[in-house]
């Protein structure tokens, strides 16, 4: 690279000696580069334009993660939004559930005790504990008193076991 790099220096220090001043052609000439530089400007030339090449294409990467980084942002927020309103949606239907429960359990409560006996010994032992063990203390008893004795026995065990395997601490 430094190729002929003396020569010019020697040339502008016997012009400036000389006060005489060398046309840019005679300049040109007395420093073009030999074949080992021109080959290496030229190796730098196109390395050069590689490197503008892959710049533009990480460029070009850049736009497309964040145009993509845009959309995901956009789909998260609609994403919880959903998330929201879905947890709202179940509330509502969980206080509907348990508003229907509450008055289903009013209503046996308020039957006659023989007749909502009658009624539990057709429901599932499972389901009618659940009732029972919704209703006052008193209600639930007179009606318990009315059933079959091997129903009331299902329904004392399912209500004695149904917290058996919560946790204690």
């Amino acid at each position: 690279m430094g190729d002929g790099v003396g020569f010019a220096f020697a040339v502008e220090h016997e012009t400036s000696a000389q006060a005489e001043v060398a046309s840019p052609d005679e300049v040109a000439a007395l420093c073009s580069p030999t074949t080992d530089t021109s080959e290496l400007l030229l190796a730098f030339q196109a390395r050069e334009a590689r490197l503008i090449e892959r710049e533009s294409q990480i460029e070009a990467r850049l736009q497309a993660l964040r145009v993509a980084e845009s959309e995901i942002s956009e789909k998260l927020m609609a994403l919880e939004s959903a998330e929201v309103s879905l947890a709202a949606t179940l509330a509502i239907a969980d206080g509907a559930a348990e508003d229907d429960l509450a008055q289903l359990t009013a209503v046996y409560e308020n039957m006659k005790p023989q007749d909502a006996a009658a009624l539990f010994e057709q429901m599932a032992p499972e389901f009618s504990a659940g009732f029972m063990g919704r209703m006052r203390p008193e209600a639930a008893a007179a009606i318990m008193t009315n059933l079959e004795p091997e129903t009331a026995y299902t329904i004392s065990v399912l209500l004695a076991g149904r917290n058996a395997l919560a946790p204690t601490e």
